[in-house]
């Protein structure tokens, strides 16, 4: 395996999965040395690795460009394939070419030229991003699918409402404006009168250029609901650029949303946005929009 920053992914790791995780990490190794033979892989260069798995590239048996993801959750990897197969049909996720979720792993086609949406010229995005939200919304959510936007809104607010207690963000953002967003939330949710099958965390990081397949989307978190909220994360990280205003405008028309809610989805998720950028020193500019949009 090539040299990386175990350090960092490390830490990464840990933060999500605990102590444990370390010990998973030192595992790597030999179980891509197990898994190479197997399934008839050469494996490379460790890259693009997150917070819940590392993924490498490697070559496929028929020479296919490939990328093998490895995660010390197995529940969670099982999540994933069911969510890149029940979108398969669309052409707008990666190929899943091998898996065994009990060992925490799969391979899947590696996207190319696999450009992030985010590094695009910003005048193609909103015809690219309504060609993908039309592709993935065309597929009809499965029976007693058991993911639902609601569900994944009480596990955020539970999650991330927990930080604005620290001092840093505790002076920007205080208990009233984080209840009035998961107000705003509940009015939104209670009037979705058109639900589809989202891909749950769609923002310019997880659609990739595919080329003349259009934009493919990854690492779903497929969830039922208000189709607005596909296009939200793309539309809040226009605050300190274009604005949010005229973002939410171009993508409603270009993707056939209702503006209003789109708009009103944007306050819900700003204050995240905001911790986010409080965290990170994100650019002033753009914490002052997001900040303005939450009151």
């Amino acid at each position: 395996m090539t040299e990386v920053d175990l350090e960092d992914l490390n830490t990464r790791l840990v933060s999500r999965f605990g102590a444990d995780a370390e010990g998973w990490l030192a595992g790597v190794p030999a179980l891509v040395e197990r898994l190479a033979p197997r399934w008839g892989f050469v494996p490379g260069e460790i890259f693009d690795s997150g917070a819940s798995s590392v993924v490498l590239r490697c070559r496929w048996t028929d020479g296919t460009p490939a990328v093998l993801k490895l995660s010390p959750d197995g529940p969670l990897l099982t999540k994933q394939l069911e969510m890149l197969r029940v979108f398969a049909p669309t052409g707008r996720v990666p190929a899943v070419l091998a898996a065994d979720a009990d060992a925490g792993a799969m391979v899947l086609e590696e996207i190319r030229p696999g450009t992030p949406a985010e590094d695009l010229p910003l005048p193609t995005l909103p015809g690219l991003w309504g060609n993908l939200l039309t592709a993935l919304h065309s597929v009809a959510p499965p029976a007693d699918w058991p993911w639902s936007l609601r569900g994944r809104f009480e596990e955020s607010f539970a999650r991330i409402g927990k930080r604005i207690t620290e001092p840093a963000i505790a002076a920007r953002i205080g208990p009233d404006t984080w209840q009035r967003a998961i107000e705003r939330c509940e009015t939104l949710l209670d009037t979705q009168s058109d639900v589809v099958l989202l891909h749950g965390d769609l923002h310019l990081g997880n659609a990739l250029d595919g080329g003349s397949r259009g934009l493919i989307a990854i690492d779903p978190k497929a969830c039922v609901g208000d189709p607005c909220f596909d296009a939200v994360d793309y539309v809040v990280s226009g605050a300190g650029h274009e604005g949010v205003e005229t973002r939410c405008r171009s993508v409603a028309a270009a993707c056939g949303l209702d503006g209003d809610r789109l708009y009103a989805w944007s306050r819900v998720v700003a204050p995240m946005f905001a911790i986010s950028h409080l965290t990170y020193g994100g650019q002033e500019q753009a914490l002052d929009e997001l900040l303005a949009l939450i009151n």
